[in-house]
């Protein structure tokens, strides 16, 4: 086990072994199953929890019933339909307000009942929570800090069982997913200037948006893990 930490990213697309159940004998050196077997076996004790066991089924449930057929949106009605769910909480962007209401729609046409709530709610003054004037997007004016915190508590007192995020800036959402009892998941991954759509940058990393990279960018892209995760120890393994 020549590597310290897993590093799937770099998994060749001919290897991929996990896919084919070969991980154990045909992963790279730097594959889960390879670095650290033993805390992939504490994680799958822990699908005999009773309420993991049912999202771990439902959701391949779902993914195989719907693999290539059903939108996000689909899929959230239908995986909530196939848990139980009765109450949905919405927590929101104040800019996608008017889709949060389209969801609510949907999601009220299946005969759930939805509770949202704004990223801007109580109305914080940005001052508040240590901000400048001049760090505002418009200084001199009031500015509202989001307030996910809030959002997390307000979903959990009401009783969410299954919380929806739309277009949560970063950093807000992982304060919601910090601090939201029910489980979660994402509609929309906020992106203002790629539309929502922020796996764009990714694919135009080489081209548009090449100025992504930093100043330690490689000549040419690699399949290797750089030097540094490997154990000096460790003895050298002819698998990339």
């Amino acid at each position: 086990m020549p590597y310290d930490d897993p590093t799937c990213a770099y998994c060749p697309s001919t290897v991929r072994a996990c896919r084919s159940g070969e991980a154990q004998t045909r992963g790279p050196g730097f594959c889960p199953s390879k670095v650290d077997p033993e805390v992939q076996a504490k994680a799958r004790a822990l699908y005999d929890d009773p309420e993991t066991h049912k999202l771990a089924y439902t959701s391949a449930l779902v993914e195989s019933e719907g693999y290539c057929r059903w939108t996000r949106v689909q899929e959230v009605v239908e995986f909530s339909k196939r848990m139980g769910w009765k109450k949905i909480g919405i927590a929101n962007c104040i800019g996608l307000i008017d889709l949060a209401n389209t969801l609510t729609a949907i999601l009220e046409s299946h005969g759930f009942e939805v509770i949202s709530v704004a990223c801007k709610n109580d109305n914080i003054p940005k001052e508040e929570i240590g901000l400048s004037d001049a760090q505002k997007i418009r200084p001199g004016n009031f500015e509202p800090a989001c307030n996910p915190v809030a959002q997390a508590e307000l979903l959990n007192a009401h009783g969410s069982e299954f919380n929806v995020v739309m277009g949560l800036c970063i950093g807000h959402d992982s304060l919601f997913f910090k601090y939201a009892k029910a489980p979660t998941t994402v509609l929309v991954t906020k992106d203002r200037v790629l539309g929502h759509n922020p796996v764009a940058a990714l694919q135009l990393a080489d081209t548009y948006y090449s100025q992504l990279y930093g100043p330690l960018k490689p000549a040419q892209s690699t399949k290797t893990p750089p030097a540094k995760r490997r154990r000096s120890a460790a003895p050298t393994d002819s698998t990339p």
